[in-house]
């Protein structure tokens, strides 16, 4: 069999198959087995696709009665056609994540499906035990009953059932990473100018995916590598009988064990390689979508100042992620990444991809800020600072760690991402400053005020009728036209800042 390093696909994304080394005939010089083989084959095969093929179907029935609940054009979340042609709107948060649920179910469904035909090899197995040939009988072509040869054409019959269920699962991984995460469309990052991406000439357009649809995607991988990382190793030993009642009848010829087990045992060792490597790309393109959110645009740079949706997405994002330590982890020890170019035990945890993620958004932010800044108008310089103001007071909000804020753990040991706060000093530093540098320059706007707000001297105010009480007319002119300047400038400043947003309730 091919090398776990070396089996790659050959078939068409979403076709049924991930390599055509399953697709071999069966010939293993016994009939008998070659029939056993090729019929339990088709019965596997079948139970698998099946069973993806009824969940997809279920997805897309839910998916349809949520959008038209919502009044919402359907879309093909599972991206079946092939790409179709049309330009499709891209999967919702909640389409990405059950299609990822999913592809653990149908790697479960695979292990109860392997353990099955395993079963079935015991027994076939356990009906010949009695042969009086032994492991050391004479080699001959079309040995007996018990012969070495036969107990090896029962192992490739076995390999050749369980390898095509493994290959199914591994299609249907990968598809949901490339068609329903986006692996295989990653975000347009904008050119070195500055200028936004091609593919986002409408910055309202929904026809790309943004920092949401990724942040679902990157949860996905995450979700699917936790399901491989839990699941694989069984399946891998399910897959293997080198090691079953008669050990040693096929390991004599090539090094590295049975070769009639590789194909299925390199196929499980090939889903765990390529569900890290995917899991990786689904956390590079939330990065770089939240580097490539448009810098206008009302829900990207509202017109009021208020909190951008990218704030919103991030903050969802790294919650969706934050309980799957384990899985980062495991991409992380086996992937360098642009956050994180260590490798093994020197990789770093999840608070670095944190915090990568918050300074891509602090990015985005001052570049939509500086946009404010030269739009037209007496309230450019206004909107620019309390933008930054809201944004980065929405985020001490939402992800700072508080004494009454504090991440939860579950009584399994895992986090609960939505009560996941960011307790590293870093945060409240960076996010912090900028909160303070922007407020700073927020208040000087009033400023003006205070050039009115001067005190008058007893000896220039004179009062009627000898009274101390009530002043004179022009001692009146002089207070009032200290008001007038005042009221004047505060009308101006009003007339400015009253039409944006602050989200700070107190």
């Amino acid at each position: 069999g091919a090398a776990g390093a070396k089996v790659v696909r050959t078939e068409k994304v979403g076709s049924g198959g991930y390599c055509s080394l399953v697709n071999q005939p069966l010939r293993t010089g016994y009939p008998q087995l070659d029939a056993y083989g090729e019929a339990r084959r088709t019965v596997a095969h079948a139970s698998i696709d099946g069973y993806y093929r009824n969940a997809r179907a279920e997805r897309k029935k839910a998916a349809r009665a949520r959008q038209a609940g919502s009044g919402g054009g359907a879309t093909d979340d599972d991206g079946g056609g092939g790409g179709g042609g049309g330009a499709a709107s891209s999967p919702s948060p909640s389409d990405v994540d059950a299609a990822a649920r999913d592809a653990v179910r149908c790697l479960e469904h695979a292990m109860v499906v392997v353990a099955g035909e395993k079963s079935v090899y015991r027994c076939v197995v356990a009906s010949h035990a009695t042969a009086t040939a032994t492991a050391t009988s004479a080699s001959v072509t079309g040995g007996g009953v018990g012969s070495r040869e036969y107990r090896d054409g029962l192992k490739v019959a076995y390999s050749h059932v369980v390898a095509v269920v493994v290959d199914r699962a591994m299609d249907i991984i990968e598809t949901v990473f490339l068609k329903d995460a986006r692996t295989a469309t990653p975000p347009v990052l904008p050119t070195k100018d500055g200028a936004a991406a091609a593919a986002s000439s409408d910055p309202n357009s929904d026809d790309a995916a943004g920092v949401r649809v990724y942040g679902s995607a990157a949860a996905a991988g995450l979700r699917i590598l936790d399901g491989v990382r839990m699941l694989g190793p069984s399946l891998a030993k399910l897959c293997d009988v080198s090691h079953d009642k008669d050990k040693g009848s096929g390991g004599g010829g090539g090094g590295g064990g049975d070769a009639t087990t590789s194909i299925a045992s390199d196929l499980c060792i090939a889903i765990h390689r390529t569900t890290v490597k995917n899991a990786a790309r689904t956390l590079e393109n939330l990065a770089k979508a939240i580097q490539a959110d448009p810098l206008d645009g009302e829900t990207h740079r509202p017109r009021d100042a208020r909190v951008a949706t990218v704030s919103s997405d991030v903050v969802r994002a790294i919650r969706l992620v934050a309980p799957f330590t384990s899985a980062y982890k495991s991409v992380t020890k086996r992937r360098a990444l642009p956050w994180d170019p260590k490798m093994g035990d020197e990789s770093n945890d999840l608070d670095s991809y944190v915090r990568f993620l918050i300074m891509r958004m602090l990015n985005s932010l001052q570049g939509k800020a500086l946009n404010y800044a030269k739009d037209p108008g007496a309230d450019a310089s206004a909107k620019s600072t309390l933008f930054m103001m809201n944004n980065t007071f929405y985020l001490l909000e939402q992800l700072g760690a508080t004494s009454r804020h504090k991440t939860k753990e579950l009584p399994d040991g895992e986090i609960d991402g939505d009560t996941f706060r960011i307790d590293s000093p870093w945060f409240r530093e960076k996010v912090g400053k900028i909160f303070e540098a922007e407020k700073t320059k927020y208040v000087k706007h009033w400023e003006v005020l205070n050039s009115h707000l001067t005190s008058v001297d007893k000896s220039e105010l004179t009062y009627q009728g000898g009274s101390d009480k009530l002043l004179s007319l022009e001692s009146g002119r002089l207070i009032k036209a200290r008001f007038s300047g005042f009221i004047e400038d505060f009308e101006k400043l009003y007339s400015v800042h009253q039409p944006l947003a602050v989200v700070d309730p107190k």
